[in-house]
């Protein structure tokens, strides 16, 4: 896939989760705000996952901009990485954890 997919309304989420569970790939989401010191820092690891994972679909979301969607997932602390397969969260991490952030991937990707 690439770069992560910058999520920017509701509606772009709904269809990347729907066109995602069709093609029966795993979607991991990292949530993150613009002033959290540690997203930025993990940002690079994040991104050069997502460039060596394929078959998952890497998705960032602002937590300010799209409130939303961060609540339906209850998160709470940034950054929060969630996989979710079917729909359904199937794994969750917290914290800018680079060694578990790339094991999670590998596990789910």
């Amino acid at each position: 896939m690439g770069a992560p997919i910058e999520i920017e309304s509701v509606s772009q989420w709904n269809q990347t989760l729907r066109s995602a569970r069709e093609a029966n790939r795993p979607i991991i989401v990292d949530f993150h705000a613009e002033w959290c010191g540690p997203c930025k820092s993990i940002a690079p690891i994040y991104h050069q996952l997502a460039n060596q994972h394929h078959r998952a679909v890497f998705l960032r979301v602002d937590v300010d901009r799209n409130q939303p969607i961060a609540a339906k997932y209850n998160v709470t602390a940034m950054p929060t990485f969630v996989v979710i397969r079917g729909g359904e969260v199937v794994d969750t991490l917290r914290g800018a954890d680079a060694q578990g952030l790339a094991a999670m991937v590998a596990r789910h990707a």
